[in-house]
């Protein structure tokens, strides 16, 4: 695959992760601090979109077989990124929805960030599946680097452009910066859509009983199901934390809003630099297993650092803390997503990410609920903000240890043998 093109699947990338860092991040901090919601509350309706996250693998699955005018991927990626920015410019407006009536509010934002999440879910798991359709092993590493490059190039710039833009706040410019951000979504999927994917003859859709079979080869195959809740684990733990480290900056060390916003520019610099050095210098001496071992360590060691900082009330800490955390989290990035693309079989692309999608959607739900309702649950019981925030990231950080326990475990060649074909599949249900 060349470079150009390797660069358009990024601007897709890209366009997605946008809307990560305004949900995420800046509606969170508003939800949360400005508009005083419950952190559990605002948990519950960020985690809304991954209740549609099984929908992964029936995509993924249903992309493989059922192309549109000799497209298997493109309408797929083109529908779930309108969807995901028409959800986006709705979110701000449910948001002050509940805070001005929590009842009338509530279906805005289930609407709001139902569309975010299907369109996300829509989107991720079919723009991976042209990534792995249009490259091989021996390019994918470039591919991966390429990729989550520009994405986090991209939320650094996104962070720091939104943090100028908030310096004034006020709820009429939050709705301008999301309205904005949304029309330049659209522009780099044009960009990156359009052309990028070649034509296929149509290919015979598969039987129900050939699909059902497909997904039950993942879930009989040991290594798949220890894979899966290996990334369910890790990826709760890494990406779980990032709608607490704004609000955490904000009301234990009174950080304002833009100074939270370059929180996440910070942790995106590490995480960008970590994502080079591993492939480019790191990668020569460390394979894919032992670079994700070294890059869980170093994200433990920055979440450890977060607790101290909490404790200590130290703003260096917490600043360090971000940084190794973001570090590890670029080393973790990389390797995990050569190991996910290593433990997908080419006839079955959209199946397989659409698995991986389901546990990274699950994790990210699942540490994201975790991580709001256990704040204010400690918080309630200790009566100390300080304690509920802190207690957080070090359940987090055992969490983290746990999934590197289950890594040593892991064996791609072992996943590979215990795998049928999709020829063998059909004829299993008697197709052939």
């Amino acid at each position: 695959m060349s470079i150009l093109k390797n660069m358009r699947l990024g601007l897709l990338h890209v366009g997605v992760a946008m809307t990560f860092v305004l949900i995420n991040g800046v509606l969170n901090r508003v939800m949360i601090d400005n508009l005083g919601i419950l952190a559990s509350v605002m948990a519950i309706f960020v985690v809304l979109p991954y209740v549609l996250s099984p929908l992964q693998v029936w995509i993924g699955q249903y992309s493989d077989t059922h192309p549109f005018f000799g497209y298997r991927r493109t309408p797929y990626i083109a529908l779930g990124i309108l969807l995901c920015t028409i959800g986006l410019v709705l979110t701000p407006h449910a948001a002050f929805s509940i805070a001005e009536n929590g009842v009338r509010g509530a279906p805005l934002a289930v609407i709001a960030f139902g569309l975010w999440g299907f369109g996300y879910n829509l989107a991720v798991v079919t723009y991976l599946s042209l990534a792995s359709d249009l490259s091989t092993e021996k390019n994918r590493s470039r591919t991966i680097a390429v990729m989550w490059f520009m994405m986090i190039s991209g939320i650094i710039a996104t962070s720091i452009i939104v943090g100028i833009a908030l310096e004034n706040y006020s709820h009429a410019q939050l709705i301008n910066v999301f309205n904005v951000t949304a029309l330049i979504i659209l522009g780099l999927a044009l960009l990156g859509l359009v052309g990028v994917e070649p034509r296929y003859q149509d290919r015979p859709s598969q039987s129900r009983e050939s699909q059902r079979a497909a997904i039950q080869a993942i879930v009989t195959n040991p290594q798949a199901r220890l894979f899966f809740t290996y990334l369910i684990l890790l990826l709760a733990t890494i990406q779980g934390q990032d709608v607490l480290l704004e609000p955490f900056g904000g009301q234990v060390f009174g950080m304002d809003e833009q100074e939270t916003t370059f929180l996440t520019a910070i942790w995106g610099s590490a995480t960008l630099i970590a994502l080079l050095f591993y492939g480019f210098v790191l990668s020569r001496w460390l394979d894919k297993k032992r670079g994700a071992m070294l890059g869980g360590s170093i994200a433990i060691a920055g979440l450890i650092l977060i607790v101290a900082s909490g404790v200590l009330t130290n703003t260096s800490l917490f600043i360090t803390g971000i940084s190794a955390l973001g570090f590890g989290t670029g080393i973790a990035t990389s390797t995990n997503l050569g190991l996910m693309l290593d433990m997908t079989t080419p006839e079955q692309a959209g199946l397989f990410i659409g698995a991986w999608g389901l546990a990274d959607a699950l994790a990210r739900g699942t540490g994201t609920l975790l991580g709001g309702v256990m704040r204010d649950v400690v918080t309630y019981l200790t009566n100390s903000i300080n304690i509920g925030y802190v207690s957080v990231f070090f359940v987090q950080a055992l969490m983290l240890v746990i999934s590197l326990i289950m890594l040593r475990y892991i064996n791609v060649t072992a996943f590979r043998d215990n795998q049928p074909s999709l020829t063998e599949l059909v004829a299993i249900q008697g197709d052939v």
